[in-house]
């Protein structure tokens, strides 16, 4: 296939104090308009090709479990093709989460495709930090739908505050902790809210420790949403406390040992 021309995403954006003081507060944000209309265009070209051509999930939808059935996951895409490489080292992404954060400079932790069938089930409620082992509480995550989406194909879903009480529980995502965690939420009250629509090139950003969940896909589309993970440069690597850390350590962190500087080939400075 012929590489595709490319916009260079490298000019960075500003972001206003009152949207940095609400992503602190709130634990999650909504940027509009990161990418303008071509920009979407040619990078949503380049990743559906990537994600489709490195995705192994085979099964049919009713043969999977529900976090089977929450979407077909396509994990570093940026390390496989070239071009996915441009999005997901892009500047423009990097400044703005090193603006929410507080930190001059982030290093990627890995990015992924996160495709929502149609039909697609929920995505139960969980913390994304309870698989890293980093020591910083300075981690977030960019959500950028490649297509216009509504609620019901799959929104993500924020509680808001959530963050400032890190690891909730050491659980993964599964269907218990969907029971769990929605019963945490309720008892603490915190508020749950999410956009009703969301334009391709728009973007959510949420801490690592901030609890979210989606619902299930209800259109006749697949929810094409592209994810990138940031941490503050400087970060060291903990001891892993669950199998899926230790599994992180080794794979995106390339088996750097606990109280090492979390700075392997795959996590390459970005600004």
């Amino acid at each position: 296939m012929n590489k595709v021309t490319l916009p260079l995403l490298h000019e960075t954006l500003c972001l206003d104090s009152e949207k940095i003081s609400s992503f602190r507060e709130e634990g999650h944000t909504l940027t509009p308009g990161i990418l303008n209309a071509d920009e979407i265009t040619a990078y949503r070209q380049i990743i559906n090709n990537a994600a489709y051509k490195y995705n192994t999930e085979t099964r049919k939808l009713e043969d999977r479990d529900t976090y089977g059935k929450a979407f077909l996951q396509i994990m570093n895409l940026w390390e496989f093709d070239e071009q996915v490489r441009e999005f997901t080292l892009a500047k423009r992404f990097a400044k703005i989460a090193a603006d929410l954060l507080g930190v001059a400079n982030v290093r990627i932790y890995h990015d992924q495709a996160l495709y929502k069938e149609p039909g697609g089930g929920l995505t139960p409620w969980h913390q994304d930090q309870y698989y890293w082992p980093l020591s910083t509480n300075n981690t977030v995550t960019m959500w950028m739908p490649l297509i216009d989406i509504t609620e019901d194909m799959g929104m993500l879903t924020f509680a808001s505050g959530s963050h400032k009480e890190g690891s909730v529980k050491n659980i993964a995502i599964s269907d218990e902790s969907e029971a769990q965690l929605n019963e945490y939420i309720r008892k603490k009250d915190y508020q749950v809210t999410r956009a009703t629509t969301m334009k391709a090139g728009d973007a959510t950003w949420h801490y690592g420790w901030t609890l979210h969940a989606a619902p299930g896909n209800q259109s006749n589309l697949t929810r094409e949403v592209m994810t990138i993970i940031y941490f503050a440069d400087g970060t060291t690597i903990t001891e892993p406390v669950n199998q899926h850390q230790e599994n992180d350590r080794n794979r995106w962190l390339q088996g750097r040992l606990p109280g090492q500087k979390a700075a392997s080939s795959l996590n390459p400075l970005i600004l």
